[in-house]
């Protein structure tokens, strides 16, 4: 039987923002979502200009690093959005914690579904993770979908299945002015958030225009042109609607 391969657009080597200590991260290819401020458009085409490695090549890479992990780090694997390789990601994450590895999964959740044959993956996966970081666009389905061209139900449906199996999620919001700034659907995601039992952080994250170079180099119009980065008074109101203080308390 021939071995699963990953298609891998990049790894980083020492992550200190994509799950707890210091991460070894893995970016894997592909992304049906269409984030209007996406900072890796690069990674959308499913096989485009990347690597396709074995879950032991890709593992004996990062075990390199494990010292600089310490108790506190691990391999965090990312995209693009990760759960469209499921097969490679079983795979890779089974292997990583026989090896004791503490495995976040940072995504968007836009793969999911109750439907065969990726919920009996799904299930088999959560096994071998310790941390799903997701990312929650925006509260409201039309305007996810005209922010990401995708809708949200599937992506509410994971976070409660994750709460509902006991799996350790932090919840990330990017601040957009004008597009997810709003009081209303701010309180919104925080009351959906309520309803979640494992969510161990919430964290804001300001827009910003740093991978607009890879969209005109890629020659695709970047719709969010003259768009600021939040102000602070709109950074403080997310983040005391959305009570991120309170969960950084727990740590």
């Amino acid at each position: 039987m021939s071995e699963i391969l990953g298609a891998i657009h990049s790894v980083e080597t020492f992550g200190s923002a994509d799950g707890p200590g210091v991460r070894y991260l893995v970016f894997l290819q592909g992304c049906a979502m269409r984030c209007k401020y996406c900072h890796n458009p690069d990674t959308w085409a499913s096989q485009k200009g990347v690597t396709q490695q074995t879950a032991d090549e890709v593992l004996k890479k990062a075990l390199r690093y494990r010292p600089y992990w310490r108790e506190t780090g691990g391999i965090t694997v990312s995209g693009g959005e990760a759960l469209l390789q499921m097969d490679f990601l079983i795979d890779f994450c089974k292997k990583a914690k026989a090896e004791g590895v503490h495995m976040t999964i940072d995504t968007s959740g836009n793969p999911f579904t109750r439907e065969e044959p990726f919920f009996s993956k799904m299930e088999e996966l959560i096994k071998y993770v310790d941390l799903f970081m997701l990312d929650i666009k925006h509260i409201e389905g039309d305007m996810h979908k005209e922010l990401t061209g995708q809708p949200n139900d599937n992506i509410l449906d994971f976070a409660k299945y994750l709460s509902d199996n006991g799996k350790k999620m932090w919840i990330r919001h990017v601040l957009v002015p004008g597009i997810t700034t709003g009081k209303e659907q701010l309180t919104k995601l925080h009351d959906f958030i309520e309803t979640l039992d494992t969510v161990e952080r919430v964290e804001v994250l300001p827009y910003h225009t740093l991978g607009v170079f890879k969209w005109e180099e890629l020659g695709i119009p970047y719709e969010l042109e003259g768009v600021d980065t939040p102000s602070d008074e709109e950074l403080k109101l997310a983040n005391d609607i959305l009570e991120t203080e309170k969960y950084l308390k727990k740590d």
